[in-house]
């Protein structure tokens, strides 16, 4: 978009912006770094917004929540959006009449390329399979199977697709939620991640339940799951997601709902978000309990530790979290859980973020993040070199 500027002002904009700049740097708005990504562990990576992506959607189609946001082995970008989110106004060209000129609902699955172009597009109820209520997660694994998981009413299943939106594999069913006790199916699971070595498949379970469930990614055969500190998971009285006090001592001795991402590292530890609890449990793969780190432990609401991925660098030495309540990307030493920068802040312009729910990583570093609530987009974050 042009900007116009009365010349007069020129000047004044551009000291003002440059000592805005270092505002931000200082105050951690971009991670600034002297050094390449593969410096010192003091060095954070810096990222900047690209606020021309994604391109315009075709079809007079519109973005509700995004839910789920992944990358793949070409550095496409996969974006799972919620359809049944947008309010009357913003589908008002889809209603009969028509009330507006826009727009319509894209549809829930959506693939880009780096440069923000839309390559293709499908999802929905199908046959054989049991479409989710409510959109949540979405991950593409080493084989270019695309996994859609839904935290609805009665959502208890996951989804394995072709990259054309082919059913594969169901692992799960809907119906009345059961509890964390039950391996056919899931409860309202969040995120999923399959371990490319292993052919395993990670469920975070979820807005129900209160685990880790490890499925065979090719058969759906159960294997083993697990609780906060590697424990049998217990109960959550009537989960609601929320509180309005930090977590207690003996809230801590469970994960909360949700349970909401589950990622693996090369060197096989695998990061829990335990959103409401504020911390990220750490586990081997079989489910011993490694250790643990407490970010931004204060917060109340609906919980600090939304997503993670990880660093692409060969020691993968950071963590990036997406921290919905709180509205910024924090950068985490992998090791210790130390936050040594953050990215973002509350608000709706570009590099800002309302309810920053999931995030992706690129080969190159860049991240992504998808925001639900209002905030209905999808951002881009070129890292810095």
């Amino acid at each position: 978009m042009k900007k116009h500027q009365r010349p007069a002002t020129n000047l004044f904009r551009l000291m003002f912006l440059g000592l805005s700049s270092a505002v931000l740097l200082s105050m951690g708005g971009c991670a600034s770094s002297s050094t390449s990504y593969f410096g010192s562990a003091a060095a954070a990576p810096a990222f900047k917004v690209d606020a021309a992506w994604p391109k315009p959607l075709p079809n007079n189609w519109i973005l509700g929540q995004v839910s789920g946001i992944a990358t793949d082995a070409d550095d496409h970008i996969w974006v799972l959006q919620r359809p049944g989110s947008l309010t009357e106004d913003e589908r008002g060209a889809s209603l009969s009449p028509p009330q507006s000129t826009c727009c319509k609902a894209a549809p829930p699955v959506l693939e880009f390329d780096a440069a923000g172009n839309l390559l293709r597009s499908w999802g929905g109820p199908g046959a054989g399979y049991n479409w989710p209520q409510n959109e949540h997660g979405i991950h593409v694994d080493a084989q270019g199977f695309v996994w859609v998981t839904g935290n609805g009413e009665n959502d208890g299943q996951i989804i394995k697709f072709t990259r054309d939106g082919k059913f594969v594999l169901q692992i799960g069913k809907v119906g009345p939620q059961t509890g964390s006790a039950d391996t056919t199916r899931l409860g309202r699971p969040a995120g999923v991640e399959v371990d490319a070595g292993t052919h395993e498949v990670y469920v975070a379970d979820g807005y129900y339940n209160n685990r880790v469930i490890v499925f065979d990614a090719d058969t759906g055969a159960y294997k083993r799951h697990w609780g906060a500190y590697g424990k049998p998971p217990a109960a959550v009285d009537n989960p609601t997601g929320r509180r309005t006090a930090p977590p207690t001592a003996a809230q801590l001795e469970q994960f909360g709902s949700p349970v909401h991402c589950a990622r693996v590292a090369r060197d096989g530890l695998v990061y829990v978000c335990d959103r409401l609890n504020n911390r990220v449990q750490v586990f081997k793969k079989d489910g011993t309990y490694v250790k643990q780190f407490s970010v931004s432990p204060a917060t109340a609401g609906n919980g600090s530790v939304w997503d993670i991925v990880i660093s692409r660098d060969p020691q993968q030495r950071f963590l990036f979290m997406a921290d919905g309540r709180n509205n910024q990307v924090s950068t985490l030493l992998r090791e210790t859980g130390e936050v040594v920068s953050t990215l973002g802040r509350p608000g709706r312009y570009a590099g800002e973020f309302h309810w920053v729910h999931d995030m992706a990583i690129d080969s190159k570093g860049n991240l992504y993040a998808g925001e639900v609530d209002t905030g209905k987009r999808a951002q881009r974050f070129v890292r810095v070199p």
